[in-house]
């Protein structure tokens, strides 16, 4: 498979929030089920996803609280905005998810949402909760490679 170009890709949505409180692991990339006007909306760019949240029930991967805003021209055959929505996994990512889902402090959050190929992907990401001084530490250590890099410029 060759590796997809800029013009393939099309970010519409990112979840920055997501690496500053999760330590990201596993990334998978997921399809999504939706409707005509969600489509529309997506590719209009009008999609929010930062308190987005992805969880398995049964053998359905679902996306939960996000939000895509109601498409106008749609008028009467439009959507609920934050209606959950079915993702496409293969199963065996589906039960990696669900095995490490359940074992403590694993969750599993949604980072970017784009367009490949005129269809709507969503890379979700195996999570482990950060905790208050990690936070600060990752803060500490990107201030101090900051420093460094402008002291190189600064020759």
């Amino acid at each position: 498979m060759s590796p997809k170009t800029e013009s393939e890709v099309k970010v519409v949505a990112h979840n920055r929030r997501a690496a500053h409180d999760y330590f990201l692991e596993d990334r998978f990339e997921a399809g999504l089920v939706l409707r005509g006007s969600e489509i529309k909306s997506i590719r209009a760019g009008k999609v929010q996803i930062r308190e987005a949240y992805v969880k398995t029930e049964g053998r359905q991967v679902l996306l939960l609280n996000a939000h895509i805003s109601t498409y106008d021209p749609a008028s009467r055959q439009n959507h609920d905005p934050l209606r959950p929505r079915q993702l496409l996994l293969h199963k065996r990512e589906m039960g990696k998810l669900q095995e490490k889902v359940q074992q403590k402090g694993y969750t599993i959050v949604p980072v970017k949402m784009y367009l490949s190929k005129g269809r709507a992907k969503l890379e979700i990401a195996l999570a482990k909760g950060k905790k208050q001084y990690d936070k600060r530490q990752a803060i500490a250590e990107r201030d101090s490679q900051r420093e460094i890099e402008r002291a190189l410029r600064a020759r």
